[in-house]
């Protein structure tokens, strides 16, 4: 995306530029500080001595109840591991779990001892059972754990109220960006009951410790005064005092606000600058340069006020078009430099600025990133995707979050998905409904390309492979190139128009072939509308939909070429209850029905669905909660981590990174295969085969004999999912 012609668009006069783009706040002369009237200091104050966990309705009980990290442990073992946890010798994240579960009279000595060392991950989920067990016995521990990582253990402090707390969260709210969101919300948790923790510091001689609890009584909802007068009438005053004096914002109302340094490899006089939407003139390299500033600021909540709105501000006055190619530009010249770091700003804005050509140009390196260490690289890009928005984009996110080589970024996108699902009010699945774009096909799902003096319709095979049918009546699988004869205008459009299709749908295809799969084996439903409206009256998904046999009501029916239901007799078919993707099983005896007709109109289908192997228990089987017929089968690993293509995901790395077990969801239930010797992480071909210890159902993914049996063991299981998990157990054989 450069300039056609650099010298054809000229620089735009300053007095026709935003103010923010000519005169910034960081280059403006700073206003001068105002008088000081908060010096007063209250000598001898004290915050109050005791400490107290507040709970809110339920927390301690959903914190007790987070399953800890390592075990399980045996009767006979808590000696011998205790002693692990003493030396230290055993994982930290387990040595959180042994405390959390170890029998109390063992486990409470090892909590005063326990001086674990500083951890740099999120580490509040392995203390939150520990405290909701101790509470008070793990305070220390767990402030000191936070200190030293504010991010990823601090979430713990928020039921603690006590004078080392609030100091802490008060430094925190001044100091820390990573901890804004944390130690604001612990101030509007505890409110007014915290102030008395406050004052003391507010009202002292230190500078740093009475700037913090100054601004974090400042925030604080309510008549924050008469909390202040525990410690007097004086001490009311002077805190009355400081609050009508204080700043509105966290940094002094006086101080010049500070840009970040821009990296050296951004040439603004290089790139293809934006232009001004009314007048046609490109920004000047310093006013372009200045943008830049306003878009990394606006992603500061240190920034200046309304550094976000001066961003959006001077947007709306550029044309759209010059600010995608400037950002793209930006991008292009990070990429070139290496993708360095802190240069934090170049990704949100293709997510503010971005367009479908974004969209199409970035998904391919969000998927290659994680493989060159660049997985938060790869997650900012997710999130890019996410703030484009449009249809392709969020197909594309969909896709990401469906399958691909990297799990980790997989699951980020499943994130991404149902933050967008969630703000739309839609399931992840009728967002995705919603997301597969018609490609510019017609009402009858197909295209017409003109060449002038010959015309080409495009269609579309059982696995959305497009094809073109010319006027001759002869198939082709791709287009002819334009020829001497062929509209000179007309015919090239027409053959980029059928290479940018197939491109696109290349792109989304096996997905959504994948998901309409996936929804058969899930029993996912459609109501009449939503069937008609993304189904049958879609464009391009309707090439797929007349491949299957649904159900409605408990009747089976197929779509005639006319976009009829029709039923096994080829008789009109009303739709008036929810529709469902029919799986062999519902169909019983009318399969080889279903079969003969499909066959006498050659309707070859997208994925294996009247051909599909169906399986069942046996009379009695698995009541029990274990398939014993699979137990002691040795496999290749080889095997095992194929299963994670049909949704079964594979356990949490343990001692020495084994994976002991793989599971996957059933109802409300889970599949779980306990492996071994396991499959050690990052070293797959370590243990080339398996052996398939027990096959059981449990509550949640875990080691057999971890959990209590599920009554009724794989009755409970629905017959359709049953029979996928029993397929996918009898192809490891």
């Amino acid at each position: 995306m450069n300039d056609a012609a650099p010298n054809a668009v000229e620089d735009a006069p300053l007095d026709a530029l935003p103010a923010n783009l000519v005169d910034p706040p960081w280059l403006r002369k700073p206003a001068a500080p105002k008088a000081a009237a908060g010096d007063t200091v209250v000598p001898g104050l004290e915050p109050p001595g005791d400490r107290r966990i507040v709970w809110e309705p339920g927390e301690r009980e959903q914190w007790a109840a987070m399953r800890p990290y390592g075990g399980p442990w045996a009767d006979g073992d808590w000696e011998r591991e205790a002693e692990r946890v003493r030396d230290g010798s055993m994982y930290l994240p387990s040595q959180a779990g042994f405390l959390a579960s170890a029998p109390e009279h063992i486990a409470r000595p090892l909590l005063a001892a326990w001086e674990p060392p500083k951890v740099t991950w999120d580490f509040d989920h392995s203390l939150k059972p520990i405290l909701a067990r101790f509470e008070d016995a793990a305070w220390d521990v767990s402030v000191r754990m936070a200190k030293a990582n504010p991010f990823g253990t601090g979430p713990v402090l928020l039921p603690f109220l006590g004078a080392d707390v609030a100091r802490l969260m008060a430094d925190w709210l001044y100091r820390l960006k990573s901890a804004q969101e944390l130690s604001r919300a612990w101030v509007a948790r505890h409110g007014l009951d915290a102030v008395p923790y406050l004052v003391p510091d507010a009202l002292g001689k230190r500078v740093g410790p009475r700037r913090n609890a100054v601004h974090a009584l400042r925030i604080i909802e309510g008549d924050v005064v008469e909390a202040a007068r525990v410690h007097g009438d004086e001490a009311a005053r002077a805190v009355a005092a400081l609050l009508a004096d204080a700043p509105a914002q966290a940094e002094p109302a006086h101080k010049r606000p500070k840009p970040p340094d821009l990296p050296r490899w951004l040439d603004t006089e290089a790139l293809p600058r934006p232009v001004l939407r009314d007048a046609g003139l490109r920004l000047p390299p310093d006013a372009a340069r200045n943008l830049v500033h306003l878009w990394a600021m606006a992603l500061r909540p240190d920034a200046f006020p309304g550094a976000a709105e001066a961003a959006e501000e001077t947007a709306a006055l550029c044309d759209p078009a010059s600010l995608t190619a400037f950002a793209w530009a930006v991008f292009e010249a990070w990429r070139q430099a290496g993708t360095p770091g802190r240069s934090a700003f170049v990704l949100p804005a293709l997510g503010r600025f971005g367009d479908d050509a974004t969209v199409r140009r970035l998904t391919p390196l969000i998927k290659e990133w994680p493989g060159q260490a660049g997985h938060d690289r790869a997650v900012a890009g997710l999130d890019a995707l996410a703030a484009i928005g449009t249809e392709l984009a969020l197909l594309h996110l969909d896709g990401i979050a469906r399958g691909g080589r990297y799990k980790g970024l997989q699951r980020q996108a499943q994130v991404k998905l149902r933050e967008v699902a969630a703000r739309k009010g839609l399931s992840d699945g009728r967002l995705a409904d919603r997301l597969v774009p018609s490609f510019g096909l017609d009402d009858a799902g197909a295209m017409t390309l003109d060449y002038g003096p010959r015309r080409f319709t495009v269609g579309f095979d059982e696995q959305l492979r497009p094809h073109v049918t010319g006027e001759d009546g002869k198939v082709r699988k791709t287009l002819p190139k334009p020829g001497a004869k062929d509209d000179p205008a007309l015919a090239p459009d027409a053959h980029r128009r059928f290479a940018e299709l197939k491109k696109d749908v290349r792109a989304v295809a096996s997905l959504q072939i994948a998901r309409l799969e996936a929804a058969m084996v899930e029993g996912r439903t459609w109501t009449p509308g939503e069937f008609a409206a993304f189904l049958v009256r879609h464009p391009l998904m309707w090439h797929i939909a007349r491949r299957l046999v649904w159900t409605s009501g408990g009747t089976a029916f197929r779509l005639a070429e006319d976009r009829t239901p029709a039923d096994v007799h080829d008789d009109a078919f009303a739709v008036v209850d929810d529709v469902r993707i029919a799986h062999p099983l519902l169909l019983g005896d009318a399969l080889p029905a279903w079969a003969e007709v499909f066959a006498d109109y050659e309707i070859v289908q997208p994925f294996l669905q009247l051909a599909r192997p169906a399986f069942t228990l046996a009379d009695g089987e698995g009541r029990d909660g274990a398939l014993a017929r699979f137990e002691g089968l040795r496999v290749p690993t080889g095997r095992i981590l194929g299963l994670t293509r049909t949704g079964w995901d594979r356990g949490p790395a343990l001692d020495g990174g084994v994976q002991r077990w793989i599971s996957r969801r059933a109802g409300a239930h889970h599949v779980v295969i306990d492996l071994d010797p396991g499959i050690v992480a990052g070293y797959v071909d370590l243990n080339p085969e398996q052996t398939l210890e027990h096959v059981w159902i449990a509550p949640a993914p875990c080691e057999h004999g971890s959990a209590p049996p599920v009554e009724n063991g794989f009755a409970t299981v629905d017959s359709v999912l049953l029979s996928e998990i029993l397929a996918d157990l009898a192809n490891l054989g």
